[in-house]
């Protein structure tokens, strides 16, 4: 019995965390993350990774256990949250798709900078960026299927405070190595993944608006239909 109850923990936990892992995909948002930090310290870009990660560790609870009763509350549908949300995505990756690269040493580093990127750590940098729309309406899918038992939702509730602790952990060391993997592929390297990584941010933004607009159009007609 125990053999067989700790084979579905790791297997909850196997699927909740390669669910949001390969949704959230840090280490391929790194390098948008160094492009918006690119003007700070190697200690620097770790403080506002540690941030991020610790936000995101946030938003991922609440998603997971009162995603559902928040939106609610504000009255707020599915739909809503992800043509919002992939409106900011899309914004961000067509703005860096278009920025002006950057000369090499052009950024120094200053207590305002910081100060302000620092601002930034929870928007937009945690969210949309990191956590966006379809990390905290894939959390509250997961978290919604959680047993109704006393001892089921205990060790489930467990289990998705693990996943949490583990994907943000990723999420910080993804983030505090953007530099060092930025060094291992080169300026030129570097750069080309990050125009890839926009126009793919852009595409997943626009992505998760159809998602939305289609969910709508679907709630509509079928609203229609039972007139």
């Amino acid at each position: 019995m125990t053999g067989f109850l700790t084979s579905r923990w790791i297997g909850d936990f196997l699927f909740a965390f390669g669910a949001l892992f390969a949704i959230i995909n840090p280490y391929g948002l790194a390098f948008i993350f160094l492009d918006r930090t690119i003007g700070l310290t190697d200690r620097e870009r770790a403080r506002i990774a540690l941030r991020v990660a610790l936000y995101a560790f946030a938003v991922l609870l609440g998603s997971l256990f009162v995603g559902s009763h928040i939106l609610k509350l504000f009255g707020i549908s599915m739909p809503a949250l992800r043509i919002a949300g992939g409106l900011v995505v899309a914004a961000s990756g067509w703005s860096m798709l278009h920025a002006v690269p950057a000369a090499p040493g052009g950024h120094a580093t200053s207590a305002a900078g910081f100060a302000a990127i620092q601002r930034m750590a929870f928007f937009p940098l945690t969210i949309p960026l990191t956590t966006g729309p379809g990390t905290i309406a894939t959390a509250i899918a997961i978290g919604s299927h959680r047993p109704e038992d006393l001892d089921g939702m205990f060790t489930s509730s467990i289990v998705l405070f693990i996943v949490a602790v583990a994907v943000s952990a990723l999420i910080y060391h993804a983030y505090a190595k953007s530099s060092a993997m930025a060094r291992l592929f080169g300026e030129e390297g570097t750069s080309v993944i990050t125009r890839l990584s926009a126009f793919l941010l852009l595409c997943v933004g626009v992505q998760i608006i159809i998602t939305g607009a289609v969910e709508v159009a679907r709630s509509v007609l079928d609203d229609a239909a039972q007139i």
